[in-house]
């Protein structure tokens, strides 16, 4: 009888189950050829939808086709567990060798999982969900799947033939990378070979009902060269005309030992050029040739906000001439699978599977997107970020103002980074002039290979174009007296920067200010406005400023990290001394006057109890003015001291503790030690399986913001035709590349905004409330974001 896997929307045409994982284990192991773990990888594409070899899934497939109005619930018949089943009681026996034991266990977890994320070896209340799925949960179905599978001898000995296989693999792969310890290495060997199955599935069940054939050969060595060329050109020119002065000889100073310490072998390496020094282009310059040179797959930026990802993605765009190859990836327009917004309603998968398959999976040779997409593709829950994994294998990935990484994921990124090292074969670039020492904490980075820019102290002194003022006072400054001081900065100097800690604040300001009938332009930045308007905003600040015009530009931190852009005075609210150099970047940033004030005021209206980073920060800063006063504020002594002070201040934070769990996450995703002693205790016998990592739990808990956030659309100038455009009948091709676009038009809502926007009928959900959109009374030409549904829309005045 043939088994059915997928029956494609547009032609009712099948494909066969034997067909379904013959193709995926045949991506998911070219995938796993880059750990060199390529037939482990197999095994999970031949085993993932074994139970589809049933009659029961046979019926319901067809009734899910044949009804689509109605369809059966999905999920109703439980096809991801038989493999993991099967393998289990096959392979897990006491007289198999431990490392065939280990890779039964990583293999049952990947295989249960790949329709909702890796479960929890061990849970918190001293059980294993994945020992629940395997021995105590009954399938009707299970007795044919088994038979059926076990009368194919051929299927049968291939799957004994790769385990033999994997298991030398894996020996090989430990015992070459022994510096990470092998329980650390087989968590994120787990989750990466998770996201190897996950991504060919996704890719092969795309494939069929698009009808397309899948091109995964992919070498970018030859574009690389192209990009490498145009660069090279590019820095020419710009060496050709730009004026001669010290600044720009050291910044082609920089730039050509970022070209030179690419011949080195991939590692972590440090590149600390002050701001202002070219740091985009010297990365570039070395990601390209270093990717050229071993043949590295794709270079990935990461940075700290959105606002730089449109920056840097548009000046690498115009340099490199390709408008197709360079993704900008903001956030997930997709909720996850387990989240919906209209629970009243089923979700329709035969009319939803374009958005449920759109491609999302970070393929493209060079990729921006944000340190918040970068973890959540380790640690959040599903199977959507998850899915990037294994394409941060063999890159180059360049981590700019790394100093802006949450206190309360140091210890999760950084092993991460010795993961994608010692393992996975990447060269990593810390990119930033304040460097946070991340290889003197507790759970550290191990090694870091260098730092790039020689004779740094005299670079940074050479690169001086500010002095900072000490402006605080024993009672702050309120709302009223600021707007003042900025009107009196604006008078002496022109144009001024102002950036505080909050977006109320920021607000508030703006609305005094103008208010008072200031002569002057007076913008607004904040994250609660899409990508797309805060390009458009700073585009009009900067033509402003080029014009000579009167210019107040009110921001919230997002602007200090990487942002382009230089005034000729910068008011700053007290914060982390990494936080004052960089706003510090945003004054005199080309060296044009000899030297500009930046002031660093305390604004007594901001509230940073649920900001304890900043406020930490804030109060080491104030200590360190208190003795030292402001002139050495910014040397390399005194930022190496604020940090360590900062790191030891904010220890317990340091391994995402979560109360409720009497325990961190950082634990939980290795060692798990405390949960095994529970387990022990409780069942006064040894916890039966080798591996006890807590995937669910960890991705239940964490989020790279305090505040969990949810990703949603606004009808902001063409983003509301390209919202428009989701309605129509596209294909899964046309899908992805829809969402592409829809990246800059995408804001992150915090979950006290989204039950307040949804209360007032502010959202609305599409695709069963997979995508979620603002209506546009919600949201304001100025400020973004209105909760309360008063927003303003008329972009003419950009």
């Amino acid at each position: 009888m043939d088994f059915i896997a997928h029956i494609r929307n547009s032609d009712k045409q099948v494909q066969s189950v034997d067909e379904h994982l013959d193709n995926v284990a045949q991506i998911s192991s070219q995938f796993g050829k880059k750990l060199n773990l390529s037939h482990l990888a197999a095994i999970a594409g031949l085993l993932h939808d074994m139970g589809k070899y049933s009659n029961e899934f046979k019926e319901y497939i067809i009734e899910v086709v044949d009804n689509p109005e109605n369809p059966p619930k999905r999920g109703s018949v439980d096809h991801s567990t038989a493999g993991g089943k099967w393998l289990y009681e096959k392979f897990y026996k006491e007289d198999q060798s431990p490392t065939k034991r280990i890779i039964v266990e990583m293999l049952v977890n990947i295989i249960l999982s790949h329709h909702s994320g890796l479960r929890d070896f061990l849970t918190p209340n001293a059980s294993s969900d994945v020992l629940r799925r395997v021995i105590d949960k009954q399938l009707d179905n299970y007795a044919e799947v088994q038979e059926f599978f076990e009368e194919s001898t051929k299927r049968l000995e291939e799957i004994e033939g790769k385990l033999d296989v994997a298991e030398k693999e894996l020996i090989k792969l430990l015992k070459e990378n022994n510096t990470i310890h092998p329980l650390k290495a087989l968590t994120f060997l787990t989750m990466i070979l998770f996201s190897c199955l996950i991504d060919a599935d996704r890719l092969d069940t795309m494939s069929f009902e698009d009808n397309v054939k899948l091109n995964l050969h992919q070498n970018n060595n030859e574009l690389f060269e192209q990009y490498y060329k145009k660069l090279i050109q590019h820095i020419e020119v710009l060496q050709k005309n730009g004026q001669v002065n010290r600044i720009n000889a050291l910044r082609s100073e920089m730039s050509s030992q970022c070209e030179e310490h690419a011949y080195k072998p991939s590692g972590i390496y440090t590149l600390s050029i002050p701001t202002g020094g070219g740091k985009t282009l010297a990365s570039l310059r070395y990601a390209l040739k270093h990717a050229i040179k071993y043949k590295k797959d794709r270079i990935i930026y990461v940075v700290p906000f959105t606002t730089i990802i449109e920056q840097n993605a548009q000046e690498v765009r115009e340099i490199l001439e390709d408008d197709i190859n360079i993704l900008e990836h903001h956030s997930n327009i997709i909720q996850d699978d387990r989240i919906t917004h209209n629970k009243e309603q089923p979700d329709n998968y035969v009319k939803n599977k374009s958005v449920t398959l759109a491609k999302d999976n970070w393929d493209s040779p060079i990729i921006f997107t944000t340190m918040v997409q970068y973890l959540n593709t380790f640690y959040s829950s599903g199977t959507r970020n998850i899915r990037r994994l294994h394409n941060l294998s063999n890159a180059v990935i360049i981590f700019d103002e790394v100093q802006a990484l949450p206190i309360h994921c140091v210890s999760l990124f950084n092993e991460s980074l010795n993961f994608l090292k010692y393992i996975a074969n990447s060269s990593i670039l810390l990119c930033t002039a304040t460097q946070p020492a991340l290889d003197k904490v507790k759970h550290n980075i191990q090694t870091i290979d260098g730092e790039i820019v020689q004779d740094l102290d005299e670079v940074n002194q050479n690169f001086k174009r500010v002095e900072i003022k000490d402006k605080t006072t024993p009672n702050g400054w309120d709302t009223e007296t600021l707007a003042s001081f900025v009107r009196d900065t604006l008078n002496r100097e022109n144009n001024v920067l102002v950036i505080l800690n909050t977006k109320t604040v920021v607000r508030d300001l703006y609305q005094t200010l103008k208010e008072k009938d200031t002569d002057a332009y007076v913008f607004h930045l904040s994250t609660s406005m899409c990508a797309k308007h805060r390009q458009e905003t700073l585009g009009a600040v900067r033509k402003a400023l080029e014009q000579g015009e009167k210019v107040i530009c009110l921001s919230t931190q997002l602007i200090e990290a990487g942002v382009d852009i230089s005034f000729n005075s910068v008011i700053r609210s007290l914060a982390g001394l990494d936080s004052i150099a960089q706003a510090a970047g945003r004054c005199n940033r080309h060296g044009d006057y000899d030297c500009k004030n930046v002031y660093i005021i305390n604004h007594r209206e901001e509230v940073l109890n649920k900001l304890k980073a900043i406020k930490v920060g804030a109060e080491i800063t104030q200590k360190i003015l208190k003795d030292i006063g402001s002139e050495k504020l910014l040397s390399s002594e005194v930022m190496a001291f604020y940090f360590e002070e900062y790191f030891t201040k904010m220890n317990l934070e340091l391994d995402y503790h979560i109360p409720d769990l009497s325990d961190s996450l950082y634990n939980l995703i290795t060692t798990n030690a405390k949960y095994k002693i529970h387990y022990e205790n409780y069942h006064n016998k040894k916890f039966p399986l080798n591996l006890a990592t807590s995937y669910d739990t960890v991705g239940k808990y964490f989020n790279v913001i305090d505040d969990h956030s949810t990703s949603v659309l606004v009808p902001y100038g063409a983003g509301k035709e390209l919202i428009a455009d989701l309605n129509e009948d596209l294909s899964i091709k046309q899908m992805s590349t829809l969402f592409k676009q829809l990246q800059p038009y995408l804001i992150n809502v915090y979950q006290h905004e989204l039950d307040g926007l949804s209360k007032d009928n502010n959202l609305i959900p599409l695709f069963n409330g997979k995508v979620l959109v603002l209506r546009e009374n919600a949201y304001d030409q100025f400020f973004g974001l209105m909760v309360e549904g008063e927003g303003q829309m008329d972009t003419s005045f950009i």
